[in-house]
């Protein structure tokens, strides 16, 4: 057991993505095992993958790297051939570099993946039920201390102007690192208060699942 604190983390993005390696095989199993001929990963490395599983595509995962053809997919429990069909989930990866810091950041936050239900109300019961039927899109909204002249910020907005995807990153002051994959958002204009550091809002849409490490 753990308790992490705010104070000290880190959230930075990325989108520099190396050239895409094939995946000519995933094995359903916890965690996954993929082969990639000369793949020339090492463990560790951070992955954005593109591949058939819609479950794990749009994901970003650490691997551990087993052979020079396979590695596991640290985090990506595809035993239940349900949700991951056997044979299907080939497709690509890309390794992530550079890392760039999200400047000035005062709050955090994240709405979604979470479970969501539909409301079923069948005639004979006069109780209705929830039935789950997957999670909500996950995303993360942060306030920044605004500074225009910041390079990171001006970098953010011209990301956002293109409607380009990121890579995202969030290191906690204990180690444990969480990332996603999505379209970055970013104000331009100010908000001012009395009393209070002028901010402006930025914010992630995730495509894929977040995971934490």
């Amino acid at each position: 057991m753990a308790y992490n604190f705010p104070e000290g983390s880190s959230q930075q993005f990325s989108q520099t993505f190396a050239a895409a390696k094939t995946i000519t095989a995933l094995t359903n199993a916890d965690p996954a095992i993929a082969t990639s001929v000369a793949h020339g990963y090492t463990s560790g490395d951070e992955l954005l993958f593109n591949i058939g599983w819609e479950d794990a595509t749009d994901t970003v995962f650490k691997v551990t790297v087993l052979t020079a053809d396979t590695y596991s997919i640290d985090g990506l429990d595809a035993s239940d051939v349900n949700f991951f069909p056997a044979g299907s989930g080939v497709g690509t990866t890309q390794k992530i570099s550079t890392w760039i810091a999200i400047p000035q950041v005062l709050t955090i936050g994240s709405s979604g993946g979470d479970p969501k239900f539909t409301d079923v109300n069948p005639l004979a019961k006069r109780n209705g039920i929830k039935i789950p039927t997957g999670f909500n899109a996950t995303s993360v909204t942060l306030s920044l201390g605004h500074d225009a002249s910041n390079a990171n910020y001006k970098t953010m907005v011209k990301i956002s102007r293109a409607l380009k995807k990121v890579a995202f990153k969030q290191v906690l002051n204990g180690g444990a690192v969480t990332y996603g994959y999505g379209y970055m958002s970013v104000s331009e204009m100010p908000k001012l208060n009395n009393n209070q550091v002028n901010t402006v809002d930025a914010a992630l849409a995730l495509l894929g699942r977040s995971i934490s490490y």
